[in-house]
């Protein structure tokens, strides 16, 4: 018989189980959503904040940008002052010189940059020249002028202290890094030497693109590099003359008699930067007739061929803050005449 109140029972329980059912896989679906939306939240957080980050490194490059068309147009100024006073000099009374202040960038921050003369620095691919058969001509014949300069240069340095014969073992080896052949200097290091190393490699045996490549060079430690870099340069790549309007004290200890491995002392390379500051050079007789130069000067007629007074290739040297960003550029700028050409460009975050 059947029993209809039994029936009911078992119908609420049915129900009762189903809205139980139901209720669980809502909690599931909404559980699952809220996971989705979280997921989903942080995704366009991060979508957001690369957004963000690129759009200010965006502006930024574009702030670096307009600060390298600034210096081509100083540059270009500095031609046509120097062209309608009859002048062929740079020096550092030149409005590319000055020290530049700090622009503010539409309430986001602040751009800066400051131009060097490449030509007041050392520049290593000079080294690329060596004397026929120096190894057998002894120490008087062995080295070119620029080979001497930089064996001066090298002992310039106040840290690391480098001695003379390791300065010569430098110097010839990165001869040999620059020269077309495989044969090593006396002291130098071709091929057979950089195969011994881990991992081995070869000499490069053409002129050098980059100052960073001093560190694959035979003999150059990574404190000398770093205490090196300051004051040399591979630009231009086929090496011009040194301004010495420009270049800094620790450069122009450098300047020493031909065959006097020697560099000055620190205080004859400050008297020189501070007569120069104060007085001027008027050109380089005049810059060899200082008194830094007694004694000397009969014995410079190498090193005065390495001399000049004007600069065509420049180091700009720009940072633009963007919302708490620093982005920082580097390029080497070429003038000739009243053209700017950008030569190579580096760049990142600070």
């Amino acid at each position: 018989m059947h029993c209809h109140h039994c029936s009911s029972r078992r119908g609420a329980g049915a129900r009762r189980s189903q809205r139980g059912a139901a209720l669980i896989v809502a909690m599931l679906v909404f559980a699952l959503a809220t996971a989705l939306v979280v997921a989903m939240k942080g995704d366009f957080d991060r979508f957001f904040q690369r957004s963000v980050n690129l759009l200010f490194d965006e502006q930024a490059q574009a702030y670096l940008r307009g600060a390298e068309d600034l210096a081509a147009m100083v540059l270009v100024m500095d031609y046509d002052e120097d062209k309608a006073e009859g002048l062929q000099r740079d020096d550092l009374q030149d409005l590319w010189a000055q020290k530049a202040p700090s622009y503010p960038l539409d309430d986001i921050g602040w751009m800066q940059g400051q131009l060097e003369d490449l030509q007041g620095r050392f520049n290593l691919n000079a080294l690329a020249t060596r004397v026929s058969g120096g190894s057998q001509t002894g120490v008087e014949n062995r080295f070119t002028a620029a080979q001497e300069q930089f064996i001066r240069l090298l002992q310039a340095l106040e840290e690391p202290l480098v001695s003379q014969q390791e300065a010569i073992a430098i110097t010839e080896s990165i001869s040999d890094w620059l020269d077309a052949d495989t044969i090593p200097s006396a002291d130098g290091a071709e091929d057979d030497y950089y195969y011994g190393q881990t991992p081995a490699y070869r000499a490069a045996n053409r002129p050098m693109a980059s100052v960073s490549e001093l560190r694959a060079v035979a003999y150059v430690t990574p404190e000398i590099y770093e205490a090196l870099r300051p004051w040399v340069t591979v630009w231009p790549q086929t090496p011009a003359k040194l301004n010495i309007h420009t270049a800094p004290p620790m450069v122009l200890r450098s300047i020493n008699a031909d065959k006097d491995l020697s560099p000055l002392s620190a205080e004859e390379g400050l008297s020189l930067a501070e007569y120069r500051e104060e007085v001027g050079f008027r050109d380089i007789n005049d810059f060899i007739d200082n008194p830094v130069f007694e004694g000397r000067r009969e014995k410079m007629s190498a090193i005065r061929s390495q001399l000049g007074q004007s600069s065509s290739y420049f180091l700009l040297d720009a940072t633009a803050e963007v919302a708490d960003r620093n982005m920082r550029l580097y390029s080497v700028l070429h003038r000739h005449n009243r053209q700017i050409d950008t030569l190579i460009r580096a760049s990142g975050s600070l």
